[in-house]
């Protein structure tokens, strides 16, 4: 049998240039790309994450949803006794028991953010390696499903605000509005600072170890359970260099009337969340690529 003829092969690639592919396999994009278009298409399993993360943390369990109320409750009654009482902390004439209770609830946001995202190459390894999906998706539902669990204790915050509010002890003010700029700062330095401690755990494992330790390092280096006004002056002028400090100033600026409120401190916390949240993505989008060959 005689070889087709050159146009005949013409013609065939012309027809399969005219087919409709199921897949087109790419080049991967930029390395900072959050691949928004693809988290996206692959929204009903970001809400299949979101939801097993919440379904998660009270699955048998005695208490159920109710641990989402005492944790935080619990918390403030030892902050209260050891810092107040023992310590003798100033709260700038809030009420002790709303003074930590706000520091407390948003504090549980960052760090469970950053806690749950820092691990999230080892927890989801076996995820990972048996299916494509985008690998941003895990971490986001992290801190969807935490901004869940924010909301429902910052309206047990709330319940409290607005019952000292009426006896007078305390009085917000209009930067109580900032509070969705606020939680998205939060967010973003979690997610970011996660990503970040993910890369490197996938390749130093015993760097897991020293991440609890660290988060609660850090709680003490901001000021979630004193002021920054009643510290010396030389440590006050290293915490402006966090960029957490304006953020729990700033709610608490809002909603007890105490602490310290700048636009430019607000402004910094925010520019360092994002230009760290382009650095981790990155980072993230490079170790994603070969981290199975690693974990």
């Amino acid at each position: 049998m005689s070889p087709p003829s050159s146009g005949n092969v013409t013609r065939s690639v012309e027809k399969d240039d005219d087919a409709d592919w199921d897949l087109i396999i790419e080049p991967h994009g930029s390395l900072i790309a959050l691949k928004l278009g693809e988290v996206w298409r692959y929204r009903d399993l970001l809400y299949l994450f979101t939801r097993r993360d919440i379904v998660a943390f009270y699955k048998q369990t005695i208490l159920g949803p109710l641990w989402f109320f005492i944790q935080p409750i619990f918390t403030t009654l030892i902050y209260v006794l050891v810092f107040g009482k023992i310590a003798g902390l100033s709260t700038e004439g809030a009420p002790p028991v709303l003074f930590y209770l706000c520091g407390v609830t948003f504090w549980n946001y960052f760090a469970e953010c950053f806690n749950k995202t820092a691990t999230v190459f080892k927890d989801n390894e076996q995820l990972f390696g048996k299916v494509y999906f985008p690998r941003v998706i895990a971490p986001l539902s992290i801190v969807l499903s935490n901004l869940v669990r924010f909301a429902i204790q910052f309206c047990l915050f709330l319940v409290f605000l607005i019952w000292f509010w009426f006896r007078g002890d305390v009085s917000p003010n209009l930067a109580c509005l900032l509070l969705p700029v606020q939680v998205f700062a939060m967010a973003t330095l979690g997610l970011a600072f996660g990503m970040l401690f993910s890369a490197m755990t996938t390749k130093y494992r015993d760097l897991v170890f020293l991440l609890q330790f660290g988060v609660q390092l850090l709680m003490y280096a901001t000021p979630v359970i004193y002021p920054v006004s009643e510290m010396p002056e030389q440590v006050a002028d290293y915490l402006k260099w966090n960029p957490l400090a304006p953020l729990f100033e700033t709610v608490r600026y809002g909603f007890l009337g105490a602490g310290q409120f700048s636009w430019l401190a607000l402004a910094y916390s925010i520019a360092v969340g994002l230009l760290s949240l382009l650095f981790a993505t990155a980072i993230f989008n490079r170790v994603e690529r070969t981290f199975m060959d690693t974990v």
